[in-house]
């Protein structure tokens, strides 16, 4: 059967009315466009046309998460790079991968297809009908397959899509950097917005602008915003910056996924989580700080004391615990300075329990396979950063005179009837400080250790060490902590979920028992005659390590939960029944 190449690529351009689209011999183009306008630039930081480029990555067609390596393709040859963040995609990044910049070792792909112009300037508009046609013609898919190593006719299959990026070589504050429109976002806040300050026409507008989607697709939602106009990093992150090539055997079979009323946040009942906003607009100091408010269920918090500086940004944020009941939260943010969000929608869910069925003795499971008992399919996220700006006074004294004349009085030698005036001028000035308050940005960070201790029951009669018999319970011990760098602000720890690899760490689990220090354990076994805080190892389980995990969350920073995995076993040799007996025939 015949193969479609179908281009859902967003993009850049044109500052003309196309009175005519060529049409595509094959496919069903989702484009869109925007950009435009270029300031001048200076030699610590500028971009130059054409020093562009994409990156691809091959991702699976519903979750958009990434199945392949990412790879960068430009026309150029930016040997120089000094800076740049690896080859990480925006989907990597959208599933918790940190921004880690790194020192030169920069590698590329020349294509044998010259790409087209991806960024837009008015001097030199992108075109969009060459856009289309390279990223659905079938040659220039095959050179993406082979640069990325993944099997041509296994990514045109319907299972997997071709996510395409901006990539933009620049000279920022003199230090040739390179970056994808989701990175520069991302690096933006790191240097608390003196990406958006120096080089706003680029990083703000046409990188991010030069790829966006007109539908919704693998997870991402289509951009509606303006296309002409410099945007915010919350949106660039979430919708800009990127085209899916999608590949159906017949027209219009692909599915079309509805993220229409995706939330912002998802959070669990009962849990103290942090919600951020990016503020902006002239300067912020001491002497007239930001203010964010955050309105929540009919109650107002406050982010005060924000500061940044002029042509800067700030992370605002706020702590608050949500209802115990699931529900989707209107979050109303008001200030009077620019914020990304005004309204943000988070969606409260609960963090369920499913512990396995009673266990019993005669319990089989012949079909069970250890190979296909994987690490349990939950996110792991083991730290984060943002920046903080702080503000010193920078101390400018300067002395102001005040003269006045201090009177004496008349001395035992004047003559009667002294006329002269006797005494001397006297400074009576004060010092007077006319300084300024002085920004400097501080690197915070948060990173999430943990330790768990799975160990035979301590009713376990044969139980010897980390050594015990199938068909008798496991207690656990975990914890987690949280170390920083720079200031300190998340929450601690809140929930942990056990998962076990008779289940193949699904289909059953245990919430774990909190005592409000980040430490957790069983919560009593309701099949435990005894009451014990325990998992029962199925009697069936063959000798030899049994590995439990303990998935450790809800450790909320500025810059979103933070969560890891942690694992520790006991080992199985024989199973109960070794431990009874029959009692000999009475000789009588």
């Amino acid at each position: 059967m015949k193969k479609h190449y179908v281009g859902i690529i967003v993009m850049i351009i044109l500052t003309i009315v196309l009175q005519s689209v060529t049409a595509l011999a094959e496919g069903d183009p989702n484009i869109d466009h925007g950009g435009g306008g270029w300031g001048d630039g200076t030699d610590l930081n500028k971009w130059e046309m054409f020093d562009e480029g994409i990156r691809a990555t091959v991702i699976d067609a519903v979750t958009g998460d990434p199945v392949s390596s990412s790879v960068d393709i430009t026309n150029a040859s930016p040997s120089d790079i000094q800076i740049h963040f690896g080859k990480v995609s925006k989907s990597a990044y959208r599933n918790g991968t940190e921004l880690s910049p790194q020192n030169g070792s920069y590698d590329w792909k020349t294509p044998s297809q010259r790409l087209p112009k991806i960024i837009n300037t008015n001097s030199y508009p992108a075109r969009i009908e060459d856009i289309k046609s390279y990223f659905t013609d079938e040659q220039v898919l095959r050179s993406m397959a082979g640069y990325v190593g993944f099997d041509f006719d296994l990514m045109i299959g319907g299972q997997y899509k071709l996510l395409i990026e901006p990539v933009a070589y620049v000279t920022f504050q003199g230090v040739r950097t390179a970056f994808t429109a989701t990175e520069a976002a991302l690096y933006n806040a790191q240097v608390g917005g003196m990406l958006r300050k120096k080089m706003p026409s680029l990083s703000h507008k046409n990188l991010p602008l030069a790829l966006f989607l007109e539908r919704d697709d693998a997870g991402y939602r289509a951009w509606t915003g303006s296309k002409t106009e410099k945007v915010q990093d919350g949106q660039i992150i979430e919708q800009l910056g990127l085209g899916i090539v999608r590949f159906t055997d017949e027209l219009g079979t692909s599915e079309t996924v509805e993220y229409l009323d995706a939330p912002d946040y998802v959070y669990h009942t009962d849990t103290y989580v942090i919600t951020c906003v990016t503020v902006s607009g002239g300067k912020a100091d001491p002497s007239n700080p930001a203010i964010v408010c955050f309105h929540i269920l009919g109650q107002d918090y406050w982010a005060t004391n924000i500061y940044y500086p002029e042509g800067g940004q700030q992370m605002a944020w706020i702590c608050w615990k949500t209802p115990s009941t699931p529900q989707r939260v209107d979050i109303t943010v008001s200030s009077a300075r620019s914020i990304s969000k005004a309204h943000i929608k988070a969606d409260v869910v609960r963090l369920e329990d499913n512990p396995p069925p009673n266990p019993v003795a005669d319990d089989v499971n012949p079909g069970w396979n250890p190979s296909y008992a994987v690490a349990p399919a939950v996110t792991n996220r083991t730290s984060a950063s943002w920046t903080l700006w702080k503000c010193n006074w920078h101390e400018n004294l300067k002395w102001e005179a005040n003269w006045q004349w201090v009177d004496t009085g008349h001395l035992p030698t004047c003559k009667k009837n002294c006329k002269k005036k006797h005494g001397h001028w006297e400074d009576k000035g004060e010092w007077h400080d006319y300084g300024w308050w002085e920004h400097y940005l501080e690197y915070c960070a948060a990173y999430l250790y943990g330790s768990m201790n799975l160990s035979p029951d301590d009713a376990s009669p044969t139980a010897y060490g980390d050594v015990t018999k199938s068909g008798y319970g496991v207690k656990v011990y975990s914890s987690g902590n949280l170390y920083f760098s720079g200031t300190p602000y998340a929450t601690g720890v809140q929930h942990a979920i056990a998962y076990f690899p008779e289940f193949y760490y699904g289909t059953y689990w245990r919430l774990l028992d909190h005592d409000g220090s980040g430490n957790f354990t069983f919560k009593v076994n309701p099949y435990s005659t005894l009451g014990r805080k325990v998992h029962f190892t199925p009697i069936w389980y063959p000798d030899g390590q049994y590995l439990a995990c303990t998935w450790i969350l809800d450790a909320w920073t500025p810059a979103g939960m933070l969560s890891g995995t942690l694992w520790d076993g006991v080992t199985i040799s024989g199973n109960l029944w070794d431990d009874w007996h029959v009692a000999p025939d009475d000789p009588d």
